[in-house]
């Protein structure tokens, strides 16, 4: 299992018109409540910063996620790519 990080540019004017088609996305890909949207406390410039975070998913969500993105709606919402990351856990320290 993997954790998820997908994290892109939002202009402060499109916010109001992505979240809630984020939020429709994340509702469909995976189980309510298992992802989280962030974003960056401030703007810079007019943009903000989105975080869509998924923990704990199998390594083959990456591709379905991005799938889901082409028919989600963001077209002209998001300025710039969406960059993935992917983290997986250190084995237990104790």
């Amino acid at each position: 299992m993997i954790d998820l990080y997908v994290y892109y540019k939002v202009r402060d004017e499109d916010a109001d018109r992505l979240a809630p088609l984020v939020c429709a996305l994340q509702a469909r890909v995976i189980q309510p409540g298992h992802a989280r949207l962030l974003r960056r406390p401030e703007s810079r410039d007019g943009m903000q910063t989105w975080m869509e975070v998924y923990p704990d998913v199998p390594e083959s969500f990456a591709a379905e996620l991005e799938a889901a993105v082409a028919g989600a709606g963001f077209e002209g919402l998001i300025e710039g790519p969406r960059r993935v990351e992917v983290f997986t856990e250190f084995p237990p320290c104790a």
